[in-house]
């Protein structure tokens, strides 16, 4: 389709089309200036680093939660429950099993 002819067809149905009563009063001057205004960020690190700093907020609560539930399971963790002979006996039994294998 050529492009002259798309923009003739384009405008005569936004012509037949009045706004509604519903869009404010100079909306489309406003959006119009709002864009004019608006930065255009050529820099590629000025980019990352508005990304980045958005990223902030949401990934300190994260690790803040993460933090509090680390802290939480180490409060219910009872150490006088398990011992260094708990852990002597686990590895002498490892020994023993596969002392009888080689056997």
């Amino acid at each position: 389709m050529k492009l002259d002819r798309l923009q003739r067809r384009l405008l005569k149905v936004a012509r037949g089309n009045p706004p509604s009563s519903a869009v404010p009063y100079a909306f489309e001057k406003r959006i119009m200036a709002r864009l004019a205004t608006s930065p255009t960020p050529t820099d590629p690190w000025l980019v990352w680093a508005v990304g980045l700093w958005r990223g902030t907020v949401p990934c300190l609560i994260l690790l803040s939660g993460i933090a509090l539930w680390n802290w939480q399971d180490t409060q219910a963790w009872d150490a006088s429950s398990s011992s260094s002979d708990d852990l002597e006996l686990a590895v002498v039994d490892a020994i023993d099993l596969s002392d009888n294998v080689e056997d």
